[in-house]
């Protein structure tokens, strides 16, 4: 069983950073993609990037250029630093986890971005 720990949500001004975390809980023999979701009221969940086993990492059109993702693998956590945001941005953020044919998803964390 794989548990995902976010944090870093919460409210900022248009125009500012935040940097999310997420945790996995367990000792992985191996290097999983990992990435982040966001999901807006009335909508379905939406990729937001990705990094895979190898580093390679995937990002959806709309934060390209604004959004990064790294990760730590001795600390079995990925990072989403966010500059430059938008009030579009605004979403509960997922992360999650491919392991063996399933995906874990962590609880969510919300950010809003406002004035």
């Amino acid at each position: 069983q794989v548990e995902l720990v976010e944090s870093g949500g919460g409210l900022v001004q248009p125009g500012g950073s935040l940097r999310l975390s997420c945790t996995a809980s367990g000792s992985f023999g191996s290097i999983y993609p990992m990435g982040w979701y966001r999901q807006v009221p009335g909508e379905s969940r939406k990729s937001v990037t990705t990094i895979t086993n190898r580093d390679t990492t995937l990002y959806a059109d709309s934060v390209k250029g604004r959004f990064t993702i790294s990760r730590d693998n001795a600390k079995n956590t990925v990072y989403l630093q966010m500059n430059s945001l938008k009030s579009e941005d605004t979403a509960v953020y997922y992360c999650f986890l491919d392991r063996l044919g399933r995906r874990y998803w962590g609880q969510g964390t919300q950010v809003t971005v406002s004035s």
